[in-house]
């Protein structure tokens, strides 16, 4: 028998160091603590928390769920298990974001397990220079075969980023505008024209999927923005991904004025957070458990050692951690500690998939008409999608259609935010 239930996601980065820490852990009768089981990357990102929360005592999670969660009593706050000091601690020693992610009503939900977030990846062999800029990537897509992540939600995720990047954070508030038309217009051109050169079907692939074909075909060079897994910058040197910042756009190339950082790394914050359901009360053996995962020596050690990716600042600063991975950490964590943290209302991550799935219909059909395929001559790669900009009627239009959909959709009512 196992006391404790626990779902995590379906990767070596989600799974191993959770099953082989939990293999010989005992509570003080004997009983087997805690057992895992695991569902797949869109499961992770799209699966309802209230349902899991039935089945399972500790979750792995993806904090755009929690305004669902809540809504649901599905979770007890972390604030209510753990000593506030610790609390405190853990959150002023973690990269980014992270603990402020799962923060939501005044109260912390989910411990921050894993931080990730979008950065650039690249094949250091055909991409020796990693663009700074959101132009310096175009440019390259003329040249090399780049890619856009675009499957499931992050066409959404990859759209707000560069938004984000334009000088304007899209709305975390529910029923409100998500962003500007200019900022929204000029960032889906800048997609829609990178997009018509992206190598065939590289837009139907998950993240996992795009580096797994980027370190195994080869024929993506780059890129710009795609959930950042170390391990593929492991191993070996001639197979590796080279990860590096997200681009930016430089202050005379923004949309508008605004108080965002200049030239700052557009990102969306993305990680896993271990959160208690409220289908049982957590034993002392289990909260110790957990902090032991969030310890800055297991986090430094256990951790990478078992495939997985801390949320720490000490583990992405760690020498020992980086020389292994690659630098992965070091060459990222400007753009963690610079990234957006998207909504969390009740009903978000319903309608980001509904605005991702818009998004992605209309960034291929406006770059169809000079989509270019590897037969393609280099003059025609250079100029497809060129006539896509940010004043073409169909962008514009897409991008009323969003900020429609986001100010009307109907669970709106808790106006629930990033605080």
């Amino acid at each position: 028998m196992t006391r404790y239930r626990g779902l995590t996601w379906d990767h070596p980065r989600g799974r191993l160091a959770l099953e082989r820490s939990a293999a010989g852990l005992r509570d003080a009768s004997g009983q087997s603590l805690i057992e895992w089981d695991v569902h797949s990357l869109e499961g992770f990102e799209s699966s309802s928390i209230a349902e899991l929360a039935e089945k399972y005592d500790v979750i792995v999670l993806d904090h755009p769920h929690l305004g669902d969660a809540l809504a649901n009593d599905s979770l007890r706050s972390i604030d209510s298990l753990f000593p506030a000091e610790w609390l405190a601690t853990l959150s002023s020693s973690s990269v980014g974001p992270s603990v402020r992610s799962y923060t939501l009503d005044g109260a912390t939900w989910a411990l921050p397990l894993d931080a990730a977030t979008q950065v650039s990846a690249r094949l250091a062999g055909l991409v020796p220079e990693l663009p700074a800029t959101w132009a310096e990537v175009e440019e390259l897509s003329t040249r090399m075969p780049v890619a856009l992540s675009l499957s499931g939600p992050h066409a959404f995720l990859t759209f707000a980023s560069l938004c984000v990047a334009l000088g304007e954070e899209p709305s975390t508030v529910a029923g409100t505008e998500f962003i500007s038309r200019e900022t929204g217009a000029a960032a889906l051109a800048i997609l829609a024209r990178i997009a018509a050169r992206a190598p065939h079907g590289s837009a139907e692939q998950n993240p996992i999927a795009l580096l797994e074909r980027m370190r195994t075909e080869r024929d993506i060079a780059f890129i710009p923005l795609v959930y950042g897994y170390v391990t593929y910058s492991s191993g070996d040197a001639a197979t590796a991904v080279t990860f590096g910042d997200a681009p930016a756009v430089f202050p005379e190339d923004a949309t508008q004025d605004s108080s965002a950082v200049p030239g700052r790394r557009g990102s969306t914050i993305g990680g896993t957070g271990i959160a208690f359901s409220t289908r049982s009360e957590p034993s002392i053996e289990l909260l110790d458990y957990a902090r032991w995962l969030m310890n800055p020596i297991t986090q430094a050690t256990y951790i990478p050692d078992n495939s997985g990716q801390p949320s720490v600042r000490d583990a992405w600063l760690n020498p020992a951690v980086n020389k292994c991975s690659g630098n992965f950490y070091v060459d990222t964590l400007a753009t963690i500690d610079e990234s957006w943290v998207r909504p969390r209302f009740e009903g978000f991550t319903a309608l980001q998939s509904i605005l991702s799935a818009a998004l992605r219909e209309a960034i291929l059909a406006m770059s169809a008409a000079g989509r270019a395929d590897a037969a393609t001559s280099a003059d025609v790669l250079a100029t497809a999608g060129a006539a896509v900009t940010a004043q073409s009627p169909s962008v514009r239009a897409c991008i009323d259609i969003i900020n429609e959909q986001f100010r009307t959709w109907a669970p709106s009512a808790t106006g629930r935010v990033n605080a």
